[in-house]
Parts: structure tokens; C-alpha cells; sequence
């Protein structure tokens, strides 16, 4: 009874004194309502036969026809028989509320989308049938793949139980079960493109290569052939404006059909659902939350948020708010701004694990991430506009486009994919994107001239190329690669450039656990600037290619004497020696060496930090030194006493000699002689363990003896063995020679 709610009300609608000659807002209704339910009917004359129309699909008139073909009603879902309707085969399902603006907009591409792919031929060389529900080779039963739709209006309960929080969302389900959710722009190209992921997994090679040439949404026939452009919404920059200026002007035109609908709908005083705004951060303000609207409008969709938590006490928040109100006002229009007081909501503050104020994260959907940088204007605008970014999925590229993005990036991860490539692959990329803001950009590509360039032979690959220098991520089976935690770990240790500046918010990660390489320069000579940071970059490049080429010679030569083992073994015929030299395991990674970090440092910013902690005028000219954090100490001099200058020769002459252990130059400190002392013990036992561990027992072996002989002398000295009788001292055991009365 439920499903016809909706229909009713429009039925109500239309059944006015003025239904004898309608007028063309109520002919427009009729039009409108058809958008919503995803049919073509024409609409009821009466309220009677509105109200004898029988429930389900029976109330569908009719079918369409798409290419010449009859194509049946899509499936609506009944919310009490769900599970049952979706428990064989694939379901593609689209979750909607008849009053969103978004489902009206997107109905015309999905019944559209429906009537391509009922009538399409999975097998070309097989005669298309022209009833294609009757052919066991048709597109249905070829897949086993469906289409249907379920109105959280009057299946709210149902839509509740599979975590739909917003209008409309797109979800895969495989025999009752959810499998993937359809989170990329709403068009038909990506729409079409999850499809053929999807169908593709279902029957690998039964897809055409070239890809598909789509109809555009309302028609009721497309031509065979390829795709114009092939891919058009990844590979083609032009292609995808286009499409999203097609998909902006038909939400545009429909939303005056559904403000007329408002109006005339208006007396009837029906309880809607909260509708989504479609342009986010629309006044270029901060939005103050509470547990409620947070809810409603950052966790339980998939819109992008940047929220503060703060306290009004707070002197960081006070100092903060000029700032974040200014960047509210960049971003109009772009990305939405929240904000949280804790002293007000502090169940929300103690949900997201608000340690102290302000903290800031990005939201998007049941993700987040923390916002560690800087609090100055730039640096917050800089940061949401990537998260923006990446936000929007992940990008895909070509040869050409990401040779343009190698000259504007750093640092790029590019994920290589095939055919072949499962959704649960792109599951696990699309859970990494959000820990990548602020520090690297991440692509994905199936272009063979890349792939070629890059050396991959199997996919799905991940590869990061820093300033053209490739680094692999090494996964031995296929679940590795979704296993995105550990990816995660991977990216964190090669994010960082070959060269990156030293900032207050990476100096931990760049200067703690290995020897850094560190210049000082100034960007106010230019010349010089540009000069030496090449130099830098020169040197950490070619220090690079020597520790990976005596990494090479050192396992080759482990190689070498492993056969030379079992060599020796064979002539001997000694089975067991052979037993034994085959199961010597080459255990030898580049982590195991000193790790040599490459760094600059804008000596004017930091004038004052690098006088106070190295002693280094930087008005005197540039200078480099190499600092070991872990041990306080760093070296600022080469072998002959001269100072590090950005120079290729001086830092790679210099550096071969201070990794050493102990370094061929002797360090200065940054710390006093009881901290020294203390840093160079510890020192001392990590580079030497079992030496440090004998001695520390060593040392405990030898305060328990001299602590023994201690007590011993102690009780020795306290008359344990004499007792006292008017002032004379006799022994215990009577030992005295004379008789006492």
C-alpha cells in the first residue's frame, strides 16, 4: 500500500476543478511525475482510476522501446521482499526519494541506461532476438545482471537497514549481498564504466576493448560502432566538461519542473525529507554543528567537509577564527566549512576524539583525516583545495596528461590496472586517497606507453615516480595489494620528494631516524637559490644510485656464495652440506643500511633556529650540513676543515666519511656533555646489542657481589656473636676460661 503513496498525491494533484481543461504547469506535473517514477505513462484521467490502479509493476502501463525492441518496466523493490528479490544473480540498484532534486535528475540517464544494456548483445556473432527476456544469450541471462530501484520514501525501514544516507546512491548486490557502491560522478559514462567493471569480472573477455557508444539520456535508439572518443570521461579533459556541463543543465532545467511541483503540491502539507544541497558552501561561511546536523550532513553522506573543534577559551581557537572565517569566503561555492564548540556538544567532540583545541580534520562520508599543518591562511586554503582534489577519486591518466603533471608534481603514485583489474582492487585504492592529502597525488592508468616506460609486466602495479625515478611497491600476491594498510605503510616511506623543503609540519618525518643532508639557502638570491638546489638534488641522486648499486653487488655477493656452497656440496656428493646450502635464505634488504635523507632549509625564515642550533650566520652565503637528529649531533665541516657548500663534491666527499661507524670526522653536538654522554651510550647499544646486553649483566654481576660483601661487613660489625653482662663480653657458646659466680 505504501508504493502508491506517491502516486496518489500526484493524482490529487491533478484531480482539480480545473481538470476539464488542464493547464500546462498540471500537464507538466503528469511529465514530472513520470521523471520520478522512472516510467513513461500517461497520467490517470480520475482519481478513481488512479485509486483502482493495482500495486507493483502492474501499475506500470505498458513498456518502452528501446532500438526497435520491447523492453519490460524496471523492477521496483518492495522493501518487505528485498532480500528475497535479490538473493540470485547481480542487482544493481538505485536508492531514491521521489522528492530529491538529484534523483529526478539522474531518472531520464537511468531508465535510459536500463533499456541500452536490457536490449544490448553480449555475443555479437549471435542474432539479437527481438523479445531479448526470451534468449538465454540476451543481455539478462547472459550476466545474470539486473536493474531496479527502491523508494526510501515508502521503504524508509528497508533503506535504513543497508545504510542509505543519501539521495539517490547506487549500490551492487551479488545474491542478496552488498558488493560495491557506486561513488564516482552520477552520469551516463560513469555509470556505464562501473557496469562494464563490473561485467568484465563476471565474464572475463566477453567486453569489448574499444568500449561502447552510449546513448544520451531520453533516447530510444543508439547506433552500433565504436565510442567516439573511447573512455571520454576519464581520458578526455574537453569530453568530461562537456558531459558535466550536459549533466548541470539538465539538473537546471529539471529543478523548475520540480519547484512547480513544490508549489502545487503545497496544500496537500506532505513531510519531506531534507534535500541536499546541491552547491556546497553556498553563503562562504562557517556552519556551526551540533550532533544532530552533523549527523545529518557530514557523516551520513559523502559530501566533503572541513571541520574545526574548538573551545571559545581557547587561545589558539581565538587566534585561529580570523583565518578560518577568511577561508570560509575563499571557498565559496567549493568545499563545505563546519565548525564544532566543544563546550556545547561534547558527546560529538568525544565521538571524533577531540585530545585538544583546535583540532581540524577532513570529512568525507564515514572517513576522515587530521589536519596537522599550519594555521595561516594560505596553508588551510592550500590544503582543502587538495582535499578537494582527491577527494573527487582518483584520476585517471595518460601518457601525454601525465607527462603535463610531471612537470607541476613532485611526487606521483600511479596504480596500473588492467582488464583483469576486480572491484575489490579499486575498493582499496579508492580507502588510501584521503591519508595521500597534502603530501603526494595519486593516478591510475592503463596506457601501454606507460606501462612500457615503467617496465610492468603484471597489474594491478603501484609505482611511485619521484621527479622521473621509479619506486615499486613489491607485493607477492594479489591480496597485498588490497591490503591497504599495509600500502599505506609503503607510501608513507617514499611520500616525502628527493629534495624537500624542511617545514615545521615534516620536519620530524624527514629528520628523525636517519642522517639528513640539510642546505641552507635563501630564495632572496635567486640565482644562487635555483643553483643550488639543483646541486642538491644532483648529489642525493647520484648517492642514490651508489647504495643501490653496492645493495646490488653486496646481495649479488651473498648470491655468489650461496652457489658457491652447494657447488662445493654437489662435487663432495655430501647430501646433507647440499640440504643445508640450499636453505640459506638471502635476507638482505636496503633498509638494513644507514638511511641518508637529502633536505633544504630557507635560511632567512629560519635565521634565528639555525643560528641558536648550528651556530651559522646565514648572511654569511649558503652553507649545507649533515645532521644525525637521533644522536644530537651533525657535521658542518669536509675533512680539511672547510665549510659544506652546496656543491656535489663537497657533499658526497664529505658524507662517504661520516657514515662511517665511528665517523671519519668528528662530529659537534647540539646538546651539553651529560645529554652527550647519554646519546652516545644509546648510541652505542643500538649499533652493538649483544655487546651492550653482556655488559649491562656484566655490570649487575658485579653490584650483587660487591652489595653481598656489604651486607657480610655489616653484620660483622654489629657483635652478632658476643652478648653483654655488666659491661664484660663473653661468647655465646660460654667460651670464656674462667667460671663467673
Amino acid at each position: 500500500m505504501r508504493t502508491i503513496i506517491p502516486r496518489l498525491l500526484f493524482a490529487f494533484a491533478l484531480v482539480s476543478p480545473t481538470i476539464s481543461s488542464p493547464s500546462p504547469e498540471t500537464a507538466h506535473l503528469a511529465d514530472l511525475e513520470e521523471d520520478v517514477l522512472g516510467t513513461y505513462t500517461s497520467p490517470p484521467a480520475t482519481a478513481e482510476e488512479a485509486l483502482a490502479a493495482p500495486e507493483g509493476d502492474d501499475n506500470i502501463n505498458g513498456s518502452t522501446v528501446f532500438n526497435g525492441m520491447d523492453v519490460p518496466p524496471m523492477k521496483d523493490l518492495s522493501g518487505e521482499t528485498f532480500d528475497e528479490e535479490t538473493k540470485d544473480g547481480y542487482w544493481f540498484v538505485k536508492h531514491f526519494s521521489p522528492y530529491c532534486h538529484h534523483c529526478i535528475a539522474i531518472a531520464p540517464t537511468w531508465q535510459t541506461l536500463y533499456e541500452f544494456y536490457y536490449t544490448s548483445n553480449p555475443l555479437p556473432s549471435v542474432a539479437k532476438s527481438s523479445k531479448p527476456h526470451s534468449s538465454l544469450n540476451s543481455f539478462t541471462p547472459y550476466y545474470n545482471f539486473h536493474f531496479a530501484s527502491l523508494d526510501c520514501i515508502a521503504w524508509g525501514n528497508a533503506c535504513n537497514e543497508h545504510n542509505i544516507g543519501a539521495f539517490p546512491t547506487f549500490v551492487l548486490y551479488k545474491n542478496g549481498q552488498e558488493v560495491r557502491r557506486f561513488d564516482e560522478r552520477k552520469d551516463m559514462e560513469h555509470l556505464s564504466h562501473f557496469i562494464e567493471e563490473t561485467l568484465e569480472s563476471i565474464k572475463p573477455g566477453s567486453r569489448p576493448v574499444e568500449g561502447l557508444k552510449l546513448p544520451e539520456p531520453g533516447d530510444v535508439s543508439v547506433g552500433a560502432g565504436e565510442p567516439e572518443v573511447p573512455l571520454a570521461k576519464d581520458k578526455d579533459a574537453a569530453a568530461g566538461a562537456a558531459a558535466g556541463q550536459l549533466h548541470k543543465d539538465m539538473a537546471t532545467n529539471t529543478a523548475a519542473g520540480v519547484a512547480t511541483a513544490r508549489e502545487t503540491l503545497s496544500a496537500t502539507q506532505i513531510s519531506k525529507p531534507t534535500k541536499p544541497t546541491a552547491i556546497p558552501n553556498p553563503a562562504g561561511t562557517s556552519i556551526p554543528l551540533t550532533q544532530e546536523s552533523f549527523q545529518k550532513l557530514v557523516t551520513t553522506t559523502r559530501d566533503p567537509w572541513f571541520i574545526k573543534f574548538y573551545a571559545p577559551w581557547c587561545h589558539h581557537c581565538q587566534a585561529l577564527a580570523p583565518n578560518w572565517l577568511q577561508m570560509s569566503k575563499e571557498l565559496k561555492g567549493q568545499l563545505n566549512i563546519g565548525e564544532v564548540n566543544c563546550d556545547v556538544e561534547t558527546r560529538l567532540c568525544k565521538e571524533v576524539r577531540v585530545r585538544g583545541y583546535p583540532t581540524i580534520h577532513f570529512f568525507r562520508g564515514g572517513e576522515r583525516v587530521e589536519y596537522d599543518g599550519l594555521r595561516g591562511l594560505g596553508d588551510l586554503v592550500s590544503y582543502a583545495k587538495k582535499a578537494l582534489d582527491i577527494g573527487m577519486g582518483v584520476e585517471y591518466v595518460d601518457a601525454a596528461t601525465f607527462k603535463e603533471m610531471e612537470e607541476t608534481e613532485e611526487v606521483i603514485f600511479v596504480y596500473f590496472y588492467d582488464h583483469a583489474t576486480t572491484p575489490e582492487d579499486f575498493a582499496a585504492l579508492d580507502r588510501i586517497t584521503l591519508s595521500l592529502i597534502g603530501h603526494a597525488k595519486l593516478v591510475k592508468t592503463d596506457s601501454s606507453v606507460l606501462s612500457d616506460r615503467f617496465k610492468i609486466h603484471t597489474w594491478p602495479r603501484l609505482v611511485v615516480s619521484r621527479d622521473g625515478r621509479p619506486s615499486y611497491y613489491n607485493a607477492l600476491a594479489p591480496k597485498d595489494m588490497r591490503d591497504y594498510r599495509r600500502v599505506l605503510e609503503w607510501m608513507q616511506t617514499v611520500w616525502l620528494p628527493i629534495v624537500p623543503e624542511l617545514t615545521a609540519t615534516n620536519s620530524r618525518e624527514i629528520m628523525h631516524g636517519r642522517v639528513v643532508v640539510l642546505g641552507i639557502l635563501s630564495r632572496e638570491r635567486s640565482d644562487e637559490f635555483s643553483l643550488d638546489k639543483r646541486e642538491i638534488k644532483n648529489a642525493a641522486l647520484e648517492w642514490m644510485d651508489r647504495e643501490t648499486h653496492a645493495f646490488q653487488l653486496e646481495r649479488q655477493e651473498q648470491r655468489d656464495a650461496k652457489q658457491l656452497r652447494i657447488e662445493e656440496a654437489e662435487d663432495r656428493n655430501d647430501q646433507r652440506a647440499l640440504r643445508q646450502a640450499k636453505t640459506i635464505v638471502i635476507d638482505i634488504s636496503e633498509e638494513d643500511r644507514k638511511q641518508v635523507g637529502f633536505a633544504w632549509v630557507d635560511g632567512v625564515f629560519w635565521e634565528r633556529w639555525i643560528r641558536t642550533t648550528y651556530g651559522i650566520q646565514v648572511k654569511d652565503g649558503e652553507r649545507v650540513i649533515i645532521n644525525d637528529e637521533d644522536n644530537k649531533r651533525y657535521w658542518d665541516t669536509t675533512a680539511s676543515g672547510a665549510p659544506i657548500v652546496p656543491s656535489r663534491t663537497s657533499i658526497l666527499e664529505t658524507l662517504t666519511k661520516v657514515i662511517y661507524d665511528p665517523p671519519k670526522i668528528s662530529p659537534k653536538y647540539t646538546t651539553g656533555a651529560v645529554q652527550r654522554t647519554f646519546y652516545q651510550a644509546r648510541s652505542a647499544s643500538a649499533t652493538h646489542p649483544w655487546l651492550s646486553l653482556g655488559l649491562c649483566a656484566g655490570a649487575l654481576v658485579l653490584l650483587a657481589y660487591w652489595g653481598r660483601g656489604r651486607i657480610r661487613r655489616t653484620k660483622g660489625s654489629t657483635n652478632g656473636g658476643f652478648f653483654q653482662l655488666d659491661g664484660k663480653e663473653g661468647l655465646l657458646s660460654g667460651g670464656g676460661t674462667g667460671k663467673v659466680d
